[in-house]
C-alpha cells in the first residue's frame, strides 16, 4: 500500500498516484465485473431470486475487499402497504474524519431480463469482449456503476491509506429495475448511516463513448396496468362481430387517442418543460437507436426536447392471445402496460391523473376500465450552482481529458426525488458509464471499455479531491 502524506502541496503528488493506481486495477476491476455479470440477478419476482441474493452477497464481498468501509452489510427493508420486504441491497460505511466531508456512493446490483435470448450475439450472462466493449446483460447497467465505485475505492485507499478522511457510505441497491419499491423505507431505516454531503448516483450516460456527461435533468415516470373490458365471456367472432366490440377494437382505438397525428402527446394536463438544448442531428437519432430507413422521428420541436423535456407514452406489455394460439374469438378483456414519461418539473401524481382522466373520458363504446399496479416517480433537476457540480466538471475534464457536457436524460430515475427528499442538503452528481451504444435494457448490452477506464479515473479523482476537501 503506498501512502502520501497529504498537505496542500503534496496535492498534485497525491492525484499522480491515484491515476496510477486507477489505472494499474483496471483489469482486475473488468475482471470483478464479469463475475458480477455472470449472475443473472433479476429481482422481478418470476425469475428465481436466490440469484439477487448471491449477487448482493458477492457485492459486499468486494466493499469488503477495499479495506475501506467501517461496516459492511446486506440488509433489505419492508415494502410499504404490503408483508413483502425488498430485495437484499449492500450498505457499506465508514466515517468522516479531521472535518472532512462525507459521501455516498449508488449503484444497483439487479438487472432487466434479457428479453429474446436469440437476439443475443453472446448468451447474455456470459461476459464477452468484442470490438472494445463488453458484451452482456448489466455490463453497463449498472454493474458496472458498482465497479467505478469499487475500482476508485480501491486507488484512493491504495494511495490515502491511513491518511483516508474522507466519510463514505456505499448503497448498492437490489432492486431500483423493479421500480425501488422499498428504497424509501430503506432510506427511512438507515438515514444516519447513509447522511451525506454530496452522492454519487451512477447509473446514467455520457454524450458519447469520448464524451463525459452530468446528468442534471430526468424525466418522471408514471407506469400502470390498463384492463380494458367489453364483453362477459369470448364470443365467435363470426357470430357477433360487427356487431358486438370485443376488447381488442376498444384498448385500439382507446389508445389512439393518446398521441397526435405526428406521435405526440396529446394528453391534457401532461406537460413539457421549457429549455433549450444542445445540437444533435435526425441522423445521429437514426444511428443510436436504430431507427429503420422508412421510419419517420415522431414528435415536435428539437430532437433533443422530445427526449428531455416532454412526456412519451409507450405500450410495454398486453395480455391477449399469442399469434401461434390465434382462434376467431372475440376477447371479452385486454390488459396492457402503459408507461409514461413525464416531463421534468411535473409531478408524477398529476401526471398519472391526467392519463387516467384522459382515457376514462376516452373510453369507446362504453367499455369498462380498470387501472391498476400503479407507480409513479418524480424526474429531477439539479442545481448546477453547487460546489460539487464544480468538483464533478473538474474530474470528469481531467479523467476523460475532453470537456464534460450536460445533459437531459429521457429516462427515469424515481429514487431520486426520494434522495432530495431525505437530505435536502446534500448535492446529487448523476454520473453513469454508459454511451448512446450500450443498449441498456436491450438484447446485446454492452459496455465501452475506454469510457469504464476513464469513468473509474475520474471517480478516483473526485474521491481524492473530496478528500483534500473541508466538510460544508
Amino acid at each position: 500500500m503506498t501512502s502520501v502524506q497529504h498537505s496542500e502541496n503534496a496535492q498534485p503528488a497525491i492525484e499522480g498516484a491515484v491515476r496510477e493506481a486507477a489505472t494499474a486495477g483496471i483489469p482486475t476491476a473488468l475482471a470483478d465485473l464479469g463475475a458480477l455479470v455472470r449472475i443473472p440477478s433479476i429481482a422481478w419476482p418470476a425469475f428465481e431470486q436466490s440469484h439477487v441474493s448471491r449477487s448482493a452477497e458477492a457485492v459486499a464481498a468486494l466493499a469488503e475487499g477495499t479495506g475501506v468501509f467501517d461496516s459492511v452489510r446486506v440488509l433489505d427493508a419492508a415494502i410499504p402497504g404490503t408483508d413483502e420486504r425488498g430485495r437484499p441491497a449492500v450498505l457499506a460505511t465508514r466515517a468522516a474524519r479531521n472535518g472532512r466531508p462525507t459521501v455516498l456512493l449508488y449503484a444497483h446490483h439487479d438487472v432487466q431480463p434479457t428479453g429474446d435470448d436469440a437476439l443475443w450475439e453472446s448468451p447474455p450472462f456470459e461476459p464477452t469482449v468484442r470490438g472494445g466493449r463488453l458484451y452482456g446483460r448489466g455490463a453497463a447497467d449498472d454493474k458496472a456503476g458498482i465497479m467505478a465505485h469499487i475500482a476508485s475505492l480501491r486507488a484512493i485507499r491504495e494511495v490515502a491509506g491511513d491518511d483516508l478522511d474522507l466519510g463514505i457510505a456505499m448503497f448498492i441497491e437490489g432492486e431500483e429495475e423493479y421500480g425501488s419499491r422499498s428504497f424509501g423505507q430503506f432510506l427511512a431505516d438507515n438515514r444516519d448511516a447513509l447522511r451525506s454531503d454530496v452522492i454519487v448516483v451512477a447509473d446514467s450516460g455520457n454524450w458519447d463513448s469520448e464524451t463525459p456527461a452530468l446528468t442534471v435533468t430526468l424525466r418522471g415516470n408514471a407506469r400502470f396496468t390498463l384492463t380494458v373490458r367489453t364483453l362477459d365471456h369470448a364470443s365467435h367472432s363470426g357470430m357477433f362481430g360487427g356487431a358486438v366490440p370485443d376488447a381488442m377494437l376498444a384498448t385500439i382505438k382507446l389508445l389512439a387517442t393518446l398521441w397526435d397525428d405526428e406521435g405526440a402527446v396529446a394528453v391534457e394536463g401532461m406537460t413539457t418543460r421549457d429549455a433549450e438544448t444542445p445540437e444533435y442531428t435526425e441522423q445521429t437519432l437514426r444511428d443510436e437507436a436504430g431507427l429503420l430507413p422508412g421510419v419517420s422521428p415522431i414528435g415536435t420541436g428539437t430532437i433533443l426536447s422530445r427526449i428531455w423535456n416532454k412526456p412519451s407514452i409507450t405500450v410495454t406489455g398486453i395480455d391477449h392471445t399469442t399469434v401461434a394460439a390465434a382462434s376467431n374469438t372475440l376477447a371479452p378483456q385486454i390488459s396492457v402496460v402503459v408507461s409514461a414519461r413525464v416531463a421534468p418539473g411535473q409531478d408524477a401524481e398529476q401526471a398519472y391523473a391526467a392519463l387516467e382522466a384522459h382515457l376514462r373520458a376516452h373510453a369507446p363504446f362504453g367499455a369498462e376500465l380498470t387501472f391498476s399496479d400503479v407507480d409513479c416517480g418524480d424526474g429531477f433537476l439539479v442545481d448546477t450552482s453547487g460546489w460539487a457540480v464544480d468538483a464533478a466538471h473538474d474530474a470528469m475534464r481531467d479523467g476523460y481529458g475532453v470537456d464534460p457536457v450536460d445533459v437531459g436524460v429521457g429516462g427515469s430515475i424515481p429514487f431520486i426525488a426520494d434522495l432530495v427528499r431525505e437530505f435536502p442538503g446534500a448535492q446529487i452528481l448523476v454520473t453513469g458509464v454508459e454511451d448512446p451504444q450500450s443498449r441498456a435494457h436491450s438484447p446485446n448490452e454492452s459496455l465501452h471499455l475506454d469510457t469504464f477506464r476513464h469513468a473509474v479515473l475520474t471517480e478516483a479523482l473526485l474521491l481524492a479531491r473530496l478528500n483534500a476537501r473541508t466538510a460544508p
